[in-house]
């Protein structure tokens, strides 16, 4: 009998924030060397920062999001976005939907 495994997936959220102006380069140099960061990009808008994350469990987003961003100076709130489906594109190649 083959036992079927359970493919792991890896969780992939984008974590919004809002921070205290004057604060934005300092946030993105402080995110510059974070575990698990994929990537993080200063926006316009109604956030300041977007913060591209992966993390194999959600225990491991919690820790990232409670011990790691929110505890950055200048930060001053948060909305996480978690991916329900990720799909990547090849380098240098559009994606194309539909």
């Amino acid at each position: 009998m083959r036992v079927k495994r359970r493919e792991t997936r890896l969780i992939y959220a984008y974590i919004l924030g809002k921070v205290q102006t004057g604060t934005e380069q300092d946030i993105l140099k402080s995110l510059k060397n974070v575990k698990n960061l994929k990537k993080a990009s200063l926006t316009y808008g109604v956030y300041d920062v977007c913060v591209e994350v992966e993390a194999k469990t959600m225990e491991d987003l919690d820790d990232f999001i409670l011990n790691v961003i929110r505890k950055i100076p200048g930060i001053k709130e948060t909305v996480t976005l978690i991916a329900s489906k990720t799909i990547f594109s090849q380098p240098g190649q559009a994606v194309s939907f539909g």
